[in-house]
């Protein structure tokens, strides 16, 4: 399992670097254009607007893998930790929950737009290539949520005296 995991995180950290530095080459690139060249390129804009969006939407399951996520902990520091493994069996659960019906809603998506042939405006990049991130980005995000989701399990499960 644990070999299964190095290759799924370096296929997330792979995959959320090359979208981010295209993206970001690509601003440099119609920033030079534009600036320095008097020839900006409408396509460039939109092409890194896509590559950053998809950079980001793989770097949430970066975020929750590394514990990032915006979280409120006033009162979850108060707590004692049975309870604190609790609050995080449910918000795991909660969050596999979201994950499903995301990747689920999303893959609705992505097939009806398919299905209508919709394209970009200014490339003509079919919008179903585009809309394809909400799935896959689901998915690598619900796999985490699992991951987190079952060893909260295991270590609800395990006897813990300073809990007592």
């Amino acid at each position: 399992m644990g070999r299964l995991n190095k290759y799924w995180t370096l296929l997330e950290d792979v995959l959320t670097g090359i979208f981010f530095i295209s993206g970001l080459g690509l601003i440099f690139y119609g920033v030079i254009l534009r600036y320095v060249f008097k020839t900006p390129k409408p396509w460039v804009e939109e092409i890194s607007m896509y590559c950053v969006l998809w950079g980001i939407l793989f770097g949430l399951s970066i975020a929750l893998r590394n514990n990032q996520h915006i979280s409120i902990d006033l009162f979850y520091d108060k707590l004692s930790p049975t309870i604190k493994r609790v609050v995080d069996i449910i918000a795991n659960f909660v969050g596999v929950v979201f994950c499903v019906c995301l990747v689920y809603y999303s893959a609705v998506l992505v097939v009806s737009t398919h299905k209508t042939g919709m394209v970009s405006m200014t490339v003509g990049i079919p919008m179903w290539l585009v809309y394809l991130i909400l799935p896959l980005s689901g998915f690598f995000f619900l796999i985490r949520f699992i991951e987190r989701f079952i060893k909260n399990m295991r270590k609800a499960g395990t006897y813990d005296s300073s809990s007592i």
